[in-house]
């Protein structure tokens, strides 16, 4: 179904879940991978994901069609991302640094990530960002989306965006260098 299939099919009463569920399947699998690179943790990315859908459930109705559904979702789920970590960093009364160090460490021992030492070193490396640089890198790397699109996601221009990207490879290319 396309984007605008799904929303004509929501805003009929007796097909929203089948709209919902549409939305779900489209969406599901490059939204878990984006929450999953910034919170590494695979069941952590299945809550925020749930949680994501929950919110987007609960305000698709209110979807003023400015942007693309996609860019809409990816703005919750980065929305969920943040506040995550953020509990998650003040729950646990982690500094930065102990943070990223426990991050690296789940990463390590998490028997869904079959990256290679080049893959395990690009990720610590991620983790040594700024969360502003971390979301940039990876919207634009893994998921290479448009620096327009982006912006619409972040809410912040395009040359900022761009900006934030070479900083944050000019950094993860430093730290694979320090780290050989």
């Amino acid at each position: 179904m396309t984007d605008e299939e799904i929303l004509l099919q929501y805003k009929i009463p007796a097909s929203r879940d089948t709209a919902f569920k549409a939305l779900v399947v489209k969406y599901q699998q490059r939204l878990y991978y984006h929450i999953r690179r910034m919170v590494l943790d695979h069941d952590d990315a299945n809550d925020v994901l749930q949680n994501s859908f929950i919110k987007a459930w609960k305000g698709l109705e209110n979807f003023r069609e400015e942007s693309q559904l996609y860019t809409w979702l990816y703005r919750i789920g980065t929305n969920e991302c943040l506040t995550f970590l953020a509990n998650k960093q003040k729950k646990f009364a982690f500094s930065l640094d102990d943070m990223e160090n426990h991050l690296a460490n789940k990463l390590s021992s998490d028997k869904y990530f079959d990256g290679n030492q080049m893959e395990m070193k690009l990720q610590k490396a991620i983790l040594t960002l700024p969360e502003k640089q971390k979301l940039v890198f990876n919207l634009r790397y893994y998921d290479e989306m448009p620096y327009e699109e982006m912006s619409k996601v972040l809410g912040t221009s395009e040359g900022a965006l761009k900006a934030s990207y070479h900083h944050a490879v000019k950094k993860i290319e430093a730290f694979v260098k320090d780290n050989d």
